[in-house]
């Protein structure tokens, strides 16, 4: 890769400190970010005309946050999609980084389900669709090869949210998942707020319960694209992943339930590393099989604190982006599926690996054991996970 070596020393001041956890996400540059583009507005880039909607008996509606840092985003109820996120470049430049379409109706016909929506109840893959709880197996809907993905065939980015404004940074979603839903079992009450603050940080924050054992994965699953959505793929961006370790997969996907290190192999992102340096290395296995990355990153934490996940820098705008999640992995996937056939807001077609995704959750399959951190809520108990998308400048 061109230009890769300079461009890791400033990736590096980028990306904190691969070790670095806490209770606060890191306020460098972003606070004074500004925009050149005043009169650009996300209402502007996606009407709200287009969204209105009734889907399943339900209104939808599409909603507008902004906090004072310069970053604006589009949320619809259906599915809490995020459906844009302008953010300002090194000159104040906005662009839309966030993949997805400016109408209700190609989210409702799409192939591409995921863009930007939560997914669940289980996020990720659950081998053969089956699991077992308190001596009982239940079966789900096999939607992906062999295997179960997302929380079923309508999962919960398929389906329409109450929703709720209290200010023009906050939007509260909730949502009941009745017993049997996609075979999950238990009544399970989902509240999910998205905050986006002062200081460019897309919040979001989940609260459960359940009336039955059951087995929760909830996650976001944006499609990010530092250079504007549709402008290219993200091969150059400059990427850090605090995780010295992984849950390598076999043949489709579903972790074996092994945590192997990453030192030594084209999944190390300790050290800050353009996404398409190794992509290419089909002579490593697990790339071979994921056609790219696709993978679950066990990051460096002992608890359930806020600590940073990822960062990630592309280079030519400047812009910055920082994950950090309460959650114990991140599944790092690089856009190994898209092939230029979809087109997306201002009629740009969606390259291969023309997006990242960093969805913070706990690890896949897990509900089949491999000894990995409990996915089970049971009565009495609250499921609560916070995961924050921070947007800087790096000049």
């Amino acid at each position: 890769m061109k230009n890769v070596i300079p461009l890791l020393t400033v990736a590096a001041a980028v990306s904190l400190s691969a070790c670095q956890s806490g209770t606060k996400t890191n306020n460098n540059s972003v606070d004074s970010m500004s925009t050149k583009q005043e009169s650009l507005s996300i209402e502007a880039q996606i009407p709200a005309a287009k969204f209105d909607s009734t889907i399943d008996g339900k209104p939808v509606k599409l909603y507008y946050l902004k906090g004072k840092g310069g970053v604006q985003a589009a949320v619809t109820n259906y599915g809490i999609k995020i459906v844009g996120l302008l953010a300002p470049d090194k000159e104040g430049v906005l662009a839309d980084v966030e993949l997805g379409y400016d109408n209700i109706a190609k989210y409702v016909s799409t192939k591409e389900r995921y863009y930007g929506g939560i997914v669940g109840r289980y996020g990720n893959r659950i081998a053969k669709g089956k699991f077992k709880l308190d001596g009982k197996e239940y079966s789900l809907a096999v939607n992906n090869g062999v295997n179960h993905l997302h929380g079923g065939k309508k999962g919960f980015n398929d389906v329409v949210w109450d929703a709720e404004q209290p200010n023009d940074h906050t939007l509260k979603f909730h949502y009941k998942s009745v017993d049997g839903e996609e075979g999950y079992p238990g009544n399970l009450d989902i509240t999910v707020t998205y905050e986006l603050t002062d200081s460019n940080e897309f919040k979001i924050d989940y609260e459960a319960t359940t009336d039955k054992a059951t087995v929760i994965n909830l996650t976001n699953h944006s499609f990010f694209n530092l250079k504007g959505a549709g402008n290219g793929d993200i091969n150059d961006h400059i990427m850090m992943i605090n995780a010295d370790r992984f849950t390598p997969v076999d043949s489709t996907l579903i972790p074996t339930g092994k945590l192997e290190a990453v030192k030594g192999t084209p999944m190390d992102f300790t050290t800050p590393a353009a996404i398409g340096q190794r992509v290419g290395d089909t002579s490593f296995q697990q790339i071979k099989f994921g056609n790219g990355y696709d993978h679950n990153y066990v990051l460096n934490k002992k608890g359930n604190e806020l600590s940073l996940a990822a960062s990630v820098l592309e280079p030519v705008s400047g812009r910055t982006l920082e994950v950090w999640t309460t959650e114990p992995g991140v599944q790092f996937y690089g856009g190994n599926f898209l092939n230029g056939t979809d087109t997306g807001k201002e009629g740009k077609t969606y390259a291969f690996r023309g997006a990242f995704c960093l969805e913070t959750q706990h690890f896949p399959d897990s509900p089949n054991g491999h000894s990995f951190p409990t996915v089970v809520l049971k009565p009495g108990e609250t499921y609560k996970h916070t995961c924050v998308y921070k947007f800087g400048v790096k000049k």
